[in-house]
């Protein structure tokens, strides 16, 4: 029986790639990102997919009142809400004191408020059915820091902060599941569309992953939840290197970042990217790089 999923950040990379499998398994679909013509290209791919229904909601993620519509279009229009998955995020490069406040604001709100906005609207759903998952895609730098990152490393920690406090909280229903999915380097476009106050554009960290190879951990939550998965082989030691060696990690942390995770092909001068707003036509489920399949 198809089941009715919630994916945000659809519009591209893992979001877009992790509504191609749910499509693919014939299940509904409520696409939310803030774009609406994105999110149509990735509901045309879904249809063509074998999704049962496809519905598009351009929403912002901070938008509460907008996440309340498209919750109880979803559960009026399917009878239930039965997965959700968090994908929404932004990305700016520079470091902390050069980085408008904006933009630095911006990219924390997105994931931390936006994840408590989420919780609250669908968290009720979930009660009243007795069950659902929540999938949220959480990041290797959710346990790790770097420099020119600083706004990342603050989102993604609070972000998975707020997902061990509901995983906690949610206990007395044992039908509610609440996973989080931590990729290292994915090939998508989040890094291209990033904001930049560095001169350089951000590039994805070897080992690259597929957003597809990502979705399929996404998916796999479903059988079986996790507190916390780490999607990348590299990530377990990237994190004991940052937990027991911390002087040789942060010795070695900055000029890995500069050789690995910039792009010395990809200069820019300031800008804040599509942290601000969306920017269409940077949206894919793929960026320019190769990811491990």
């Amino acid at each position: 029986m198809p089941q009715t999923v919630l994916i945000t950040g659809a519009s591209s990379g893992i979001g877009r790639a992790t509504a191609h499998l749910f499509a693919e398994r014939g299940d509904h679909l409520v696409l939310l990102a803030r774009g609406r013509q994105a999110l149509e290209d990735t509901a045309t791919e879904a249809r063509a997919k074998g999704a049962g229904d496809v519905v598009v909601c351009p929403a912002d993620v901070l938008d509460e009142d907008a996440l309340g519509t498209a919750v109880d279009g979803a559960v009026r229009r399917f009878g239930s809400l039965d997965v959700v998955v968090h994908s929404a995020q932004v990305i700016a490069y520079g470091r902390i004191e050069d980085v408008p406040k904006a933009v630095f604001e911006r990219v924390v709100d997105t994931a931390l408020h936006g994840t408590a906005n989420l919780v609250r609207t669908v968290l009720p759903v979930f009660r009243r059915q007795g069950a659902g998952h929540l999938v949220v895609v959480s990041s290797l730098l959710a346990s790790v820091t770097t420099p020119f990152m600083g706004s990342y490393n603050a989102a993604k920690w609070g972000q998975l902060g707020l997902v061990r406090t509901l995983q906690q909280e949610t206990r007395d229903v044992p039908g509610i599941h609440v996973s989080a999915v931590a990729p290292g380097g994915v090939n998508t476009p989040i890094y291209s569309q990033a904001g930049s106050y560095i001169g350089l554009k951000g590039r994805p960290p070897v080992p690259i992953y597929s957003p597809e190879r990502v979705a399929r951990s996404v998916v796999a939550r479903l059988d079986r939840p996790r507190r916390l998965i780490q999607s990348g082989f590299a990530n377990p030691v990237v994190i004991l290197g940052f937990r027991l060696l911390p002087a040789v990690y942060d010795a070695l942390v900055g000029p890995l970042l500069r050789v690995f995770a910039l792009a010395d092909d990809d200069r820019t001068v300031p800008t804040p990217g599509n942290v601000l707003e969306s920017n269409p036509a940077g949206n894919a489920t793929a960026g320019r790089w190769h990811g491990i399949p």
